[in-house]
C-alpha cells in the first residue's frame, strides 16, 4: 500500500467532559484542552481526536447531538474552538472531530420536524413505522419488530401523537436516521465539507457500520433469557453500506485524501468486511475500529457476563487482524477509549505490577502494524474505579443495565454492581488525574463524577518528570514509532504462538528487523532462544533464516534494571524490544 502520513502517526483521544475543567462547573471545557495542549506534545502524539462538542441535551454524554455546526456551551464557544484548533496546528497536531451520524438527538430540528406530523417532509428522515397488525400502540409486542437497543429495552419508542414508532438503536432519545433517503446523505455531507473547510483534519465516525439497515425490518432471533431479538444481522454491514461509505468519500474527502483520516468504528465487523472497508482501491475509509480483543472477556451472556481471556486469546486475535489486513486495509489499535474499562485493570494487574503491566500492554499494542490510539489518562496508568454503589454512576447504559436486570429480571444487585464496577464505561470517564490536588486537579468545583481516589499516588505531574514512569514510557514508545521505519511499515510476525504467558512478534522492513517480547503474566515466563527464529503463520518480507538475537541493539525495555537480551527468561510483566540489520 502506499505510504500514508497516518501510518506512523498516533492519535490521543480527548473525552471533553472529563479531561480538564477551566471555569469551575465541574464539567471539561475546550479551555481546559487548550490549557493542556502542552501534555500532548511532551507525550509525542501526532493526532488528537476529540470526543463530541456538538450542542445536545447530554442523554448520552454528547453522542446526541442537536446541532451538528453549533459548540455547546457546556465546554464553550467558536472562539475557543478555533483557539484550539489553532493551537493544535501551531505545534503539528492534527484534529480529528467525533462524527455521529447513525442517530441524532431527538431535540435535533430535523427529528422535531420529522416527529411533528406523518405528513411531514422529513418524516423519511428517520425510520418511522405503524405498530404491528392487530395491535394498540403502546402495548406488549405492538413494536414494528422485535430488535433489542444497545441500551437495554426495545429498540422502539412510540410517538402517542401519531401512534407510530421510531427507531432507536441506543437511547430513545437518539432515532436512527435513514440513509435511504439521498436527502439525508446531502444533509451529513454539506456538514462534514462544513467542518473540513473550517480546517479539521478528519472525522473518526461512530457506530458508522449500522447506517444501512434491511429496510424491510425483520424480526432478530431471542437468545434464552433474552427480552428482545438480535437485530444486528439485519443493520451491521447492511446492504447499502459499502455505496453509501463510497458515496461520502466522493462527496467529501476525493482529490484531497492525504491530508485527512477517516476512522470508522465498526462494532461486529470481520477481517474480511474490514479488509474491503478499509483497502485503499476502494476509496472508502483509511481504518476500522474493530471490537474482538475487547470482547474476549465477554461471555455467553454479553459485555456484561464476564469470562477470563488468556494470552493465547488475545494472540490469536490480534496475529488474525495483523494477517487478515497485511496485503490491503490497515489496523487501528487500541486498548482503550471512552466506551471500555481501563486496560491496566481489565487485562493487566492495577495492584502489585501496576506499572509493569500498564508497560507490557502497552508495548503490545504499539509495536504492531497499524496506528496506535492513546485514550486520556491511559498515558498515566488510570485504573478502573472503585464504585460503591448505583448513584456513583452515570452512564446511560450502565443505568438502565442495572434497571433491567434487577427491577425486571430479577439479578442480584451486588451481582449487578460487580459486574458494573469492571465493564462499566464509566470506569473510562472519570476525570483524568493531573495531580494529587483536590479532585485531581481537574476542577476547582465537584466534578460531573467523581475522581478515582488513586489519584494522590497516579498523575501528571508525578510522573512527567519520573523517567521510570508510565508516562515516560509512552514516550518513549511513541518516539520508537516514529524513527523507526519499521514499526510503522514493516511486515508482522507472531512467533512463540503457544507460548502460554508471552506475546511475541517480529517487525521486519528491508532487512531491519525488530523483535518484541512481552511477559503478560505476574508469573515467570521461560522459552527457548531458538525458538525465536520459527514462525506461526508466513509473513510478507521475512527472510527464511532470521539467525540469532544474541547480538541484537536492546532499544526499549520496561523494567529499568531488567534483561537487555533475549535470554530465554522473562520477569512478570516484562517487555524487551530488540533490532538489528540482517
Amino acid at each position: 500500500m502506499t505510504d500514508k502520513w497516518w501510518q506512523s502517526a498516533v492519535v490521543y483521544q480527548i473525552y471533553p467532559r472529563s479531561f480538564a475543567d477551566s471555569n469551575g462547573d465541574g464539567i471539561g471545557d475546550l479551555r481546559g484542552v487548550i490549557d493542556h495542549l502542552d501534555h500532548l506534545v511532551a507525550l509525542g502524539v501526532d493526532v488528537l481526536w476529540l470526543s463530541p462538542i456538538y450542542a445536545s441535551p447530554h442523554d448520552d454524554n454528547g453522542y446526541d447531538i442537536s446541532d451538528y455546526q453549533a459548540i455547546d456551551p457546556l465546554f464553550g464557544t467558536f472562539e475557543d474552538f478555533d483557539e484550539l484548533l489553532a493551537g493544535l496546528h501551531e505545534r503539528g497536531i492534527k484534529l480529528v472531530m467525533d462524527l455521529v451520524v447513525n442517530h441524532t438527538s431527538d431535540e435535533h430540528p430535523w427529528f422535531v420536524e420529522s416527529a411533528s406530523s406523518p405528513d411531514s417532509p422529513k418524516r423519511d428522515w428517520y425510520w418511522w413505522r405503524p405498530p404491528r397488525d392487530g395491535k394498540t400502540p403502546g402495548e406488549h409486542s405492538a413494536e414494528p419488530n422485535n430488535w433489542a437497543s444497545f441500551f437495554s429495552g426495545s429498540a422502539w419508542q412510540l410517538d402517542p401523537a401519531s401512534g407510530e414508532y421510531y427507531l432507536h438503536l441506543f437511547s430513545r432519545k437518539q432515532p436512527d436516521l435513514n440513509w435511504e433517503n439521498p436527502e439525508v446523505r446531502d444533509a451529513v455531507y454539506a456538514m462534514m465539507n462544513w467542518w473540513l473547510d473550517r480546517g479539521v483534519d478528519g472525522f473518526r465516525m461512530d457506530v458508522i457500520n449500522l447506517i444501512s439497515k434491511v429496510t424491510s425490518l425483520p424480526d432478530g432471533v431471542v437468545a434464552p433469557g433474552a427480552l428482545y431479538g438480535d437485530g444486528y444481522p439485519y443493520y451491521g454491514q447492511g446492504p447499502r453500506i459499502h455505496e453509501f461509505l463510497h458515496e461520502m468519500h466522493e462527496r467529501v474527502f476525493a482529490g484531497r485524501e492525504d491530508r485527512y483520516l477517516t476512522v470508522g468504528e465498526m462494532p461486529g465487523v470481520t477481517i474480511d468486511e474490514a479488509q474491503l472497508f478499509t483497502d485503499p482501491a476502494r476509496d472508502e475509509l483509511d481504518m476500522v475500529f474493530q471490537f474482538e480483543h475487547v470482547d474476549l472477556d465477554h461471555g455467553p451472556g454479553g459485555k456484561w457476563d464476564h469470562r477470563d481471556a488468556t494470552v493465547l486469546d488475545l494472540k490469536e486475535s490480534f496475529g488474525k487482524w495483523q494477517r487478515g489486513l497485511a496485503d490491503a486495509g490497515w489496523n487501528s489499535l487500541y486498548w482503550n477509549n471512552h466506551d471500555q474499562p481501563r486496560v491496566v485493570s481489565r487485562f493487566g494487574d492495577d495492584t502489585v505490577y501496576w506499572r509493569e503491566s500498564a508497560t507490557a500492554l502497552a508495548t503490545v499494542l504499539h509495536l504492531q502494524r497499524g496506528t496506535p490510539y492513546v485514550y486520556q489518562g491511559e498515558e498515566l496508568g488510570m485504573t478502573n474505579v472503585p464504585f460503591q454503589g448505583i448513584e456513583d454512576f452515570r452512564d446511560i447504559e450502565s443505568l438502565n443495565y442495572y434497571a433491567e436486570a434487577v427491577d425486571v429480571l430479577g439479578a442480584s444487585p451486588a451481582d449487578v454492581l460487580a459486574a458494573l464496577r469492571r465493564t462499566s464505561r464509566d470506569n473510562a470517564r472519570t476525570p483524568v488525574q493531573w495531580s494529587s490536588a483536590p479532585n485531581a486537579g481537574f476542577s476547582a468545583a465537584t466534578p460531573w463524577i467523581e475522581a478515582n481516589p488513586n489519584y494522590t499516588r497516579i498523575n501528571a505531574a508525578a510522573e512527567r518528570d519520573d523517567p521510570n514512569s508510565v508516562f515516560a514510557y509512552y514516550r518513549q514508545l511513541i518516539d520508537l514509532r516514529h524513527r523507526e521505519n519499521v514499526v510503522a511499515r514493516g511486515s508482522f510476525e507472531l512467533v512463540l504462538a503457544e507460548h502460554p504467558q508471552i506475546f511475541a512478534y517480529t517487525r521486519t522492513l528491508e532487512g531491519r528487523r525488530m523483535l518484541v517480547l512481552v511477559n503478560l503474566t505476574g508469573e515467570v515466563a521461560e522459552y527457548e532462544p531458538d525458538a525465536l527464529a520459527g514462525a506461526s503463520a508466513p509473513a510478507v518480507d521475512v527472510r527464511p533464516d532470521p539467525g540469532s538475537w544474541s547480538e541484537a541493539e536492546f532499544v526499549l525495555g520496561n523494567l529499568p534494571d531488567g534483561s537487555r537480551a533475549a535470554d530465554g527468561r522473562l520477569a512478570p510483566w516484562q517487555a524487551l524490544v530488540l533490532v538489528r540489520t540482517d
